[in-house]
């Protein structure tokens, strides 16, 4: 029996997978998981103010499903490296005018 697997896109954007054969895998989007974000100053240069975002606790982000993977920001894949149901597209597919229009895998 094949094991049930399930992927869950939780990025603003419809995520378009190149398949090895060349077809194309859409992911709708299932809704946005964010990181809480406040922004602090920190100082300014040439009269212009300088900030730093300070990220908090994910917003919109499921706890872990057995099986399940859920493709996020990757801001998001990188605060949460304990979390190892989170992937990013990867190996990004572009047009000729550089617009990124699909992905050749989900990274790790």
């Amino acid at each position: 029996m094949k094991k049930k697997t399930k992927i869950v896109n939780l990025t603003p954007h419809c995520v378009r997978i190149v398949m090895p054969d060349g077809s194309i895998r859409e992911v709708p989007s299932a809704g946005i998981a964010r990181l809480a974000v406040n922004i602090e100053s920190a100082g300014e240069f040439d009269g212009i103010p300088l900030t730093k975002s300070v990220f908090g606790q994910p917003e919109g982000l499921p706890e872990p499903v057995p099986g399940t993977m859920y493709i996020v920001s990757g801001i998001m894949k990188s605060a949460l490296t304990e979390r190892t149901d989170l992937v990013v597209p990867n190996e990004l597919v572009r047009d000729d005018k550089g617009a990124v229009i699909g992905c050749r895998s989900l990274g790790l």
